[in-house]
């Protein structure tokens, strides 16, 4: 069964930085559509940035998303951080090399969340 586990979240001042990691087992990911998405309280689940399987992206904001497949992983670096990018942050497959789109719909692997608090 394809996995996904997160980590790297946690509180962080205005302004400072947080990389987030999302390891895949299971399966290879390498021909996949990888992506980031974010879901602050009360609101809905919205990408923040996707990969696809030949390492083109589209981010929102001021976060970068890279992936290894040599180890099966993806991250997501994230700088300049501001209170409105607090949430819980999931990593999500779709088992496609093209990305069709920021749909969580489209994704039918998640990892568990790890969550973003930006405060002071």
């Amino acid at each position: 069964e394809f996995e996904l586990v997160e980590s790297g979240g946690g509180l962080v001042q205005p302004g400072g930085s947080l990389r987030l990691s999302c390891a895949a087992s299971g399966h290879t990911s390498t021909q996949s559509c990888m992506a980031w998405f974010r879901q602050a309280p009360g609101k809905e689940r919205e990408a923040v940035a996707r990969i696809n399987a030949y390492g083109g992206t589209t981010v929102k904001g001021r976060f970068t998303i890279s992936r290894d497949n040599a180890k099966n992983t993806m991250s997501l670096q994230m700088n300049s951080l501001k209170p409105e990018d607090t949430g819980m942050y999931y990593c999500a497959a779709d088992l496609v090399a093209t990305c069709r789109g920021g749909n969580p719909g489209l994704f039918g692997y998640w990892g568990q969340g790890t969550q973003v608090t930006v405060s002071s």
